[in-house]
């Protein structure tokens, strides 16, 4: 039988929450502009937007979170292909802001962290 350890290198969980933030910052064509984007998937450092505007990979960007008024922040870590709906856009906050989202994310202790999360599975009986 055989057994695969797949070690998770994440700071913080991902959790998939649809919602719409204000992002702003410069375009590919070097032109300032401001939307209302949609989030697919977020977490304490970041998450990944879907934008209508292209970007480049590097850049910074301001979010709002128009529930809360609280701005971060933050730089394009990932972009994804073009899509229909836009491009899928990685970002890092420049600083971690867990509850900017309003998710409570759960910690980890830095010698989990260290440890990484391990998962042990096998071809019969799948994720344990």
């Amino acid at each position: 039988m055989s057994e695969i350890t797949a070690v998770s290198p994440r700071r913080s969980l991902r959790v998939f929450r649809k919602m719409r933030v204000q992002a702003q910052g410069r375009g590919h064509n070097g032109k300032k502009f401001r939307e209302t984007c949609e989030t697919v998937v977020v977490n304490g450092q970041g998450g990944l937007l879907t934008l209508k505007h292209e970007v480049d990979n590097g850049e910074m960007l301001v979010i709002t979170n128009p529930e809360t008024q609280e701005e971060q922040e933050c730089r394009i870590v990932y972009l994804g292909d073009p899509g229909d709906n836009g491009q899928r856009v990685g970002i890092e906050f420049l600083t971690p802001a867990p509850r900017f989202w309003g998710v409570e994310f759960k910690s980890e202790s830095p010698a989990s962290r260290s440890r990484g999360v391990r998962r042990r599975a096998t071809k019969r009986s799948g994720w344990s």
